[in-house]
């Protein structure tokens, strides 16, 4: 291949999804001029549970304070959520609202919209100043040179190479950035499989559309969960540990399909439900592992970092902040002109310092989610008191909060009333 066909860069950003864009976006802020390549082109669809977290929400306002004005003007694509309904293997629920009591703030706290549409949306904001993308490119192998990494595949079926002094893997689970650079190998106890289906003509969505948790007592500690979408649509689907049916020779699909037709709380809602996309399957590497996530000339975000919440599988927030915080990595090297494991290792450093402690009280409520008995206790207790009820709302916000379901001492306070 001739010179006048190699792409060269300072920064090579692999993989356009929350974590790949997030990156894009706020090195653009800050001037720092980048290529952003994916295999696919966009909009593509990427199997998810779709749901928008309130760190969504606040990562998007620091990027553009109008972006959540942009995503309301759009009723087609994202809908406004205000809450989360938990509901035990009893089949007792719980409604608790994402708002604290004291937030004035007049947009939602969350959204739910098909990853076909948040991630083109994402791609609509970026600064073409500062970020050129190179759609249908995918690469295939990276080999480490002198002084730079070297991505070699096809674009558009032709031969492609991209050299980079620093390489950002965004592409997933199956990154190949991970791969050449950093392979981290994944546990099936940190290991989530996940089945995914668009319905429509669900009955019962809550009127503020709040998502839902269904903690059936097969799933344990996974769960079934039922998210509403626009167009009267709604993504069902379920996530369990892999080595919870490795260990019990369980299939998903077969607890999936049985809970929608027969579980009392699920299967009367979608009884006149009809399926619009097949169920399609995926894995989500969690976070409750510190891994080494960055070395010489490469920084891994979003799920190809496995940095997704153990508790809730909530993959999209993490993506974001990592992708903000490679960002101001990145920013620092890009300005001493050094990419080295040294410089880029702040990245581990600060990143883990925003979302370890929070990862660690996820994997911990995770575990305890084995015992059916508790979480239905739970659940009864804080039906039934409002003080409850606010302190496990405001759990959502406060990580220091959600700790306190590690303590022995809390189920004793709520046993005796306290």
């Amino acid at each position: 291949m001739s010179d006048s066909k190699i792409i060269k860069t300072k920064i090579a950003i692999v993989g356009a999804g929350p974590a790949g864009t997030a990156t894009a976006l706020f090195l653009a802020k800050a001037g720092v001029p980048h290529v952003l390549l994916d295999k696919a082109s966009f909009p593509r669809d990427k199997i998810c549970g779709d749901g928008i977290s309130g760190k969504v929400v606040g990562l998007l306002k620091e990027l553009d304070p109008n972006l959540l004005i942009k995503m309301e003007s759009k009723p087609d694509q994202f809908l406004p959520s205000w809450g989360v309904r938990f509901v035990a293997p009893n089949g007792k629920g719980l409604e608790l609202p994402f708002k604290k009591k004291n937030d004035t703030s007049t947009h939602a706290p969350g959204f739910v919209s098909k990853r076909m549409d948040f991630d083109a949306f994402l791609i609509e904001q970026l600064n073409f100043n500062y970020t050129k993308i190179f759609w249908n490119t995918h690469i295939t192998n990276i080999e480490r040179k002198k002084n730079y990494i070297q991505l070699s595949g096809k674009k558009d079926g032709t031969p492609f190479v991209c050299q980079a002094e620093v390489v950002v893997g965004a592409e997933g689970v199956r990154s190949i950035v991970a791969k050449h650079l950093n392979p981290i190998q994944v546990q099936n106890k940190h290991l989530i499989a996940g089945l995914r289906a668009y319905y429509e003509n669900v009955t019962d969505i809550h009127p503020q559309n709040f998502i839902e948790l269904h903690f059936i007592k097969e799933a344990l500690p996974g769960y079934l969960w039922v998210f509403p979408l626009p167009n009267n649509q709604v993504n069902v689907g379920i996530g369990m540990l892999s080595s919870h049916l490795k260990k019990q020779n369980l299939n998903m699909r077969t607890i999936f399909e049985h809970a929608l037709a027969e579980n009392p709380e699920i299967s009367r809602r979608f009884k006149n439900a009809r399926i619009v996309e097949p169920t399609k399957g995926w894995r989500l590497p969690l976070g409750s592992v510190k891994r080494s996530i960055s070395g010489d000339r490469f920084l891994l975000t979003g799920d190809a970092g496995a940095l997704i919440d153990p508790f809730t599988g909530e993959g999209i927030g993490n993506a974001l902040l990592s992708g903000k915080m490679a960002a101001l990595t990145l920013t620092k090297a890009y300005a001493k002109n050094d990419f080295s494991a040294d410089v880029l290792g702040e990245y581990d450093v600060n990143l883990y310092h925003k979302l370890w402690h929070e990862l660690r009280v996820s994997y911990k409520i995770q575990q305890l989610v084995h015992m059916p008995w508790l979480f239905n206790f739970v659940i009864t207790r804080v039906q039934n008191s409002p003080s409850l009820t606010e302190t496990f709302s405001t759990m959502f916000n406060d990580v220091d909060m959600r700790a306190k379901l590690q303590s022995p001492g809390f189920y004793l306070r709520m046993l005796f009333g306290r």
